[in-house]
C-alpha cells in the first residue's frame, strides 16, 4: 500500500494492479469545488474484453485508505454525454476495383447499415477516395441516419476521377478532417474514430506508408480497418487498424461492416464516468477506486487536491475535465 501511495505522489494516473483480473484504465480525472471528484475510465478483463453495465454501487471509493460510505459520497455514474463526444469518419475505397467491378451497390448498403448502428451514439461523416489527392465528400458529420443513407446513395452516381488507390494519402486527409471537427467540440473529452474500408493497397504513392502511420501515431485517433479481397492481408489491416480490424470473406461485405460496428459499440461500453462528493476539505489525498465483478477484481489510483472544498456538492454536476482526445486502447 505504501508503494502505491509513493507512486501516486509522483503525480501519475495509475492502474491499481493488486488484482490483475480486471484492468481499470483512468483516462482523465477532475476535482472541483464545492467537493466534486469525477473519474473517466475504462474497465476490461485481463483478456481485453469490455466489462459493460456496471452500476455506481459496484465501485468502492477510498481516500487515504479509508473507505467512503456511498451514502456520504453520493457516488453516481453520470451519462458520459455531458463530458464526452464521439466523432466517427467512415472512409470508403471508391477506386476502380470497386466502382468498375459492380460492388458499389453492395458497399453502399453495407456502409448504410454500419452508419445506422454507429450514429446512435456518434456524430458520423462519410468520405470516399480513389487515386486523386483529395477526399470525395459524401456526408457531413451528423447523427441523422437518414442523411447518411441519402448521401451514400448519391455515391452510386459518382464517376471515378482516378481509378488508382490513394489509400495512404486519404488516411492522412481523413485524420485532418477529424481533427478539425474535434477542435470545435463542445465537450472536453473527444473520441475521434476513423473506419477505413479498402479492397487493396496504396497504388498512387502520393504518401508513403511510413508517413501515413506516423501521422496516425501523432493524431491519437482510433482506427478500425475493413478489408476485402485477396490483395490486402490481415497483417496489413492490423497495421492500419491499430484499434481493430475485420477481413471480409468474399461476398460478405455487410457482415464485415456489421462486425466493425460491433467492435466500436463494444469499445464504448467499457467506459464509465464516476462522480462523487469528497469528504476531504483541504490537502492532497490518495484516491483509490476498487471493483469486484464476479470472481475478478481490480482498481485504479489517483491523487487530488481538496483545498477549498466544502459542503453543497451535487454529484450530478457536470465535471470540469481538461480538453483532450481519448484513445480506446
Amino acid at each position: 500500500m505504501r508503494g502505491l501511495a509513493m507512486m501516486g505522489l509522483l503525480g501519475g494516473l495509475l492502474c491499481w494492479t493488486g488484482c490483475a483480473s480486471l484492468d481499470l484504465n483512468l483516462k482523465q480525472a477532475s476535482a472541483n469545488k464545492p467537493s466534486n471528484v469525477a473519474l473517466y475510465f475504462s474497465v476490461e478483463t485481463s483478456a481485453g474484453h469490455p466489462v459493460p453495465n456496471l452500476t455506481a454501487e459496484t465501485f468502492q471509493i477510498y481516500e487515504d485508505d479509508q473507505l467512503i460510505s456511498p451514502y456520504e459520497s453520493k457516488q453516481t455514474i453520470l451519462n458520459p454525454e455531458v463530458a464526452v463526444i464521439h466523432y466517427t469518419l467512415l472512409l470508403l475505397d471508391l477506386s476502380g476495383s470497386i466502382t468498375e467491378s459492380g460492388a458499389l451497390p453492395d458497399l453502399v448498403e453495407a456502409a448504410s447499415s454500419f452508419c445506422d448502428k454507429v450514429s446512435r451514439k456518434h456524430q458520423i461523416a462519410v468520405f470516399g477516395f480513389d487515386g486523386g489527392a483529395k477526399l470525395i465528400p459524401l456526408v457531413k458529420f451528423t447523427k441523422r441516419a437518414g442523411n447518411v443513407r441519402a448521401g451514400l446513395k448519391r455515391a452510386l452516381g459518382k464517376k471515378v476521377r482516378d481509378p488508382s488507390t490513394n489509400l495512404n494519402g486519404a488516411v492522412v486527409e481523413a485524420v485532418s478532417e477529424l481533427e478539425k471537427v474535434m477542435a470545435k467540440a463542445p465537450q472536453p473529452l473527444r473520441f475521434g474514430t476513423l473506419v477505413v474500408f479498402t479492397d487493396g493497397t496504396d497504388r498512387a504513392h502520393r504518401v508513403s506508408k511510413d508517413a501515413m502511420l506516423d501521422r496516425l501515431d501523432r493524431s491519437e485517433i482510433n482506427v478500425f480497418a475493413i478489408g476485402l479481397g485477396g490483395e490486402i492481408s490481415a497483417d496489413q489491416l492490423a497495421e492500419l487498424g491499430h484499434t481493430g480490424f475485420v477481413k471480409a470473406a468474399e461476398g460478405d461485405m455487410s457482415g464485415a461492416f456489421d462486425r466493425a460496428a460491433a467492435l466500436i459499440e463494444a469499445a464504448a461500453r467499457k467506459f464509465y464516468l464516476l462522480s462523487y462528493c469528497s469528504p476531504s476539505r483541504a490537502g492532497t489525498h490518495e484516491l483509490r477506486v476498487e471493483l469486484s465483478h464476479g470472481e475478478a477484481s481490480g482498481g485504479l489510483a489517483h491523487q487530488f487536491n481538496a483545498d477549498g472544498f466544502g459542503p453543497g456538492c451535487n454529484p450530478s454536476a457536470n465535471p470540469k475535465f481538461k480538453v483532450g482526445r481519448i484513445r480506446i486502447k
